[in-house]
């Protein structure tokens, strides 16, 4: 138990649930010494912790963004949203403003949420991506850079999701500068690490990402595993969603909670996903051999799963023209190195303490 204990605000990004289920592990290990959480985050965001976490949560508009159908149009159509998310920005800092004059805190964690800073209070922002890749070049990725760390330096601390050094992000968390008073803290994953060794026999289909690829995926997907032979785990990652005369070699779940989760990805020998990274730490904390599909024209997935296809650790293929047996039949000799150790998902401690300590 901590001397005293502290009261703290998290605020992950709403882009999915990445970002949400990554904070997980920070929040169980806060409230295991002793200190407060209150979450905030939009509906979505506060039933999946309330459904992992016993946490106070606060309603927080997310930045709603859309997302084009096309791949080819996918940068361009979030480009056009630039001068929405800036309101987002603005409207968060003063909704946080506004909270803070009623409510008192100690410290601010925020992921990727550029408007949860506060002047006297210290206030983090996580982020895995200093150097963004925006698919149109150097010089489109510095410009965006520069702009990027204008946001970052406005918190007191740089929490980096990645291990220093040879890092699963490659260049978007190890760029040539980063901001001062950055800390890498390792990796995240809702996951524990499995306590059986032995590998499973079933195929995991684990869906996440932005609409409408995701369920563009997930119908293309679908059809496919009524042909395949073996045993399917099918995750559709849409709370929303029914399938009708589902085959008996298939279990169907609409979304899983992280308990469910767990127990449904060890049974598992291969695993296809897209390549968010929270996904990506996913697998790698349950030592999963995957096949990843970028979503199409998200230049952050498909720089992921490039780089970790040339790494040897991850197979990544296109969505375009996808075939569930081709695939697994590529695979069969592809080397899914291993150079992540579990220590690396506990990095986060000292960085956590060390700042808890200066304040």
């Amino acid at each position: 138990m901590v001397k005293k204990a502290k009261k703290l605000l998290f605020a992950p990004l709403d882009w999915g649930m990445g970002h949400t289920t990554r904070s997980i592990p920070l929040i169980r290990y806060l409230q295991s010494i002793g200190h407060h959480i209150t979450f905030a985050g939009n509906d979505s965001q506060c039933a999946l912790i309330k459904e992992n976490l016993q946490v106070e949560t606060i309603y927080l508009e997310g930045y709603n963004i859309t997302y084009s159908k096309r791949g080819s149009t996918f940068s361009a159509h979030l480009l056009l949203q630039v001068p929405k998310i800036l309101l987002a920005i603005k409207k968060e800092k003063q909704w946080l403003d506004s909270l803070l004059s009623i409510r008192q805190f100690d410290g601010i964690v925020s992921d990727n949420r550029y408007g949860m800073y506060y002047a006297g209070i210290p206030s983090v922002i996580m982020t895995h991506q200093l150097r963004i890749q925006t698919g149109w070049g150097n010089l489109a990725d510095s410009l965006l850079q520069y702009l990027h760390y204008r946001f970052l330096n406005r918190f007191s601390e740089r929490w980096i999701v990645d291990v220093p050094g040879n890092g699963l992000a490659g260049q978007l968390s190890h760029p040539a500068h980063i901001p001062s008073y950055s800390y890498y803290i390792g990796l995240l994953s809702q996951l524990r690490k499995p306590e059986n060794a032995a590998e499973g026999s079933a195929l995991l289909i684990l869906l996440s990402g932005p609409e409408p690829q995701r369920t563009i995926l997930a119908d293309l997907l679908w059809k496919q595993t009524h042909k395949h032979t073996g045993k399917v785990i099918f995750i559709e990652g849409n709370a929303g969603k029914t399938r009708k005369e589902i085959p008996a070699h298939i279990t169907w779940y609409a979304q899983v909670n992280n308990a469910m989760l767990q127990q449904l990805a060890e049974q598992a020998a291969m695993v296809i996903c897209r390549s968010g990274y929270s996904t990506i730490m996913d697998i790698i904390r349950l030592n999963k051999k995957a096949i990843l599909i970028p979503t199409p024209g998200q230049t952050e997935q498909e720089y992921l799963g490039n780089y970790l296809y040339s790494k040897n650790l991850f197979f990544t293929t296109p969505q375009k023209g996808f075939n569930i047996d081709d695939a697994l039949g590529a695979v069969t000799e592809f080397p899914f190195n291993r150079i992540i150790n579990d220590t690396e998902f506990s990095q986060f401690v000292p960085v956590i303490d060390r700042w808890l300590s200066g304040f």
